[in-house]
């Protein structure tokens, strides 16, 4: 009895561990199987192991050309500032919905023509 419950575990394991079958897209390559059998470490045929899996090997261009222009940063300030003021216009209570979706609008409009000056003043210094 104690050899069969042994055996349809071992099957049971065997079972399931063929069944596990990984498709998709990691790091620009299809990923399949990987299975590391035999005796000591080595983290190269470990099944953790695999360079283009971003939490055990970092994916390609990590950390390089990551710092913002000034552009770039004067771009975002006008993003943000701008959302501030329409997340305010949308929540002002004191206005009717069309007056709000007209403010709405008039502060995107703005905030463009922002991002426009800013571009053509950064491309005209430099």
């Amino acid at each position: 009895m104690k050899k069969l419950l042994i055996i349809m575990l071992s099957l049971g394991l065997v079972t399931a561990a063929s069944a596990q079958h990984f498709v998709g897209r990691v790091g620009g390559f299809y990923g399949g199987p990987r299975v590391g059998i035999g005796i000591g470490y080595s983290p190269f045929y470990s099944p953790f192991y695999n360079p283009y899996y971003y939490p055990f090997g970092y994916p390609y261009g990590y950390g390089y050309g990551s710092r913002p222009t000034k552009l770039g940063m004067q771009i975002e300030d006008i993003k943000n500032d701008y959302n501030d003021k329409i997340w305010s216009v949308k929540h002002d209570k004191s206005l009717s919905g069309k007056e709000r979706r007209h403010q709405v609008r008039l502060l995107k409009q703005e905030r463009d023509k922002d991002i426009d000056n800013a571009k053509l003043n950064y491309y005209k210094r430099n």
